[in-house]
């Protein structure tokens, strides 16, 4: 921190040491303020650089980053035994979106690797975020970034924007670690529209992450204890990943309609349930995700007509049309993740910052 601060002072002195009062008020200003300002830039270089050099972010990240490979290993294996069952039947394979595979299928020894991304991933956004501003209040470093030519919204964005890049940073490593032992594996590389699909797939889990981040560092901002903020952000974690899905199962079976011959109150009440299920996060990224890695779905809807199921016809869906179908439910991640980071902010901003004795 006093290194930060050191860094913080330098445009400080630049400005007394400028030619007339102009040096002194809106040229500063326009150095300073905003996204573009050297002392943002600054802050994100020092947040990011402590986040990497972290035990606690390099111990999570080695954990993560086993389990993808444990999963990796399950799905190349899942292939292989495809293929010498294909083989010993006479039959082929069947080899369109073969790439695609490996982040979806497992021989059932361990969870493919979206099901672990959606599972440990949202722990780094967690681990990242509990401890961003209460520590720095707690150590009373806070007042003392707050006494230097910084604006006060530009110290919660720094932390967002430095955690955010981490996190791109981070999922990309372990998308690109799977394409290229898939590639090493398997020996078959991906094709453009299999490769644009894991790109968009890891651009989604960053934004899901991200929503994380967001109510963790709210979580840092409300709580003044860092103990307190982790084991918040670790139970809304478990809440959405275990326990929505069975409270939304008691709502389904409490408001079942009583005559099963009612087709109509019954479409109706799972549309209701499913609009429940969507309000989690973790369901969102998990549609979103699969369906992008899976050109076979081809509805989200639970209910689809005889006629519909008749007249579709029997082919994966391009790109574009899985990308079609899923932006619903990423304009929803993407809204949370602004509302949660709005939250933080305004939190923040309404907060009193006193310096320590």
């Amino acid at each position: 921190m006093s290194g930060l601060l050191e860094r913080l002072r330098l445009p400080l002195a630049r400005l007394r040491s400028g030619d007339g009062p102009a040096a002194r008020t809106s040229g500063f200003a326009d150095r300073e303020r905003g996204p573009g300002g050297s002392a943002f830039w600054v802050m994100v270089q020092k947040e990011f650089g402590d986040h990497i050099r972290s035990w606690r972010f390099i111990i999570l990240l080695a954990i993560v980053t086993l389990a993808c490979i444990g999963s990796i290993y399950a799905s190349i294996t899942a292939l292989k035994d495809a293929q010498e069952a294909a083989t010993g039947s006479g039959t082929e394979i069947d080899s369109s979106f073969l790439f695609l595979k490996m982040f979806t299928v497992s021989d059932g020894s361990l969870p493919n690797f979206l099901t672990f991304l959606s599972f440990l991933a949202p722990l780094i956004g967690i681990a990242i975020g509990f401890d961003s501003i209460n520590s720095e209040r707690n150590k009373g470093t806070l007042s003392r970034v707050m006494s230097q030519p910084v604006y006060r919204d530009d110290f919660l964005n720094a932390k967002f924007v430095a955690g955010l890049l981490l996190i791109a940073v981070v999922v990309f490593s372990l998308g690109f670690l799977v394409m290229g032992m898939g590639l090493l594996t398997i020996g078959y590389p991906p094709t453009p529209e299999e490769f644009w699909r894991v790109v968009v797939a890891l651009v989604i889990t960053t934004v899901y992450v991200g929503l994380w981040l967001n109510l963790s560092l709210l979580f840092s901002v409300r709580f003044k204890q860092a103990a307190t903020s982790a084991l918040s952000g670790i139970a809304v974690w478990i809440f959405f990943l275990v326990f929505y899905g069975m409270i939304v199962n008691l709502v389904s079976n409490a408001t079942a309609p009583g005559d099963a011959a009612d087709a109509a109150a019954y479409v109706s009440q799972q549309n209701w349930m499913m609009l429940l299920q969507r309000l989690s996060p973790a369901y969102l990224f998990q549609e979103a995700a699969s369906t992008l890695l899976l050109p076979d779905v081809r509805t989200l809807n639970p209910f689809v007509t005889q006629d519909q199921a008749y007249l579709a016809l029997n082919a994966p869906l391009s790109f574009g049309q899985s990308l079609l179908l899923v932006w619903p439910q990423v304009v929803a991640i993407v809204a949370e993740t602004a509302v949660s980071f709005a939250a933080s902010y305004v939190a923040f901003m309404r907060q009193e910052i006193r310096s320590r004795s």
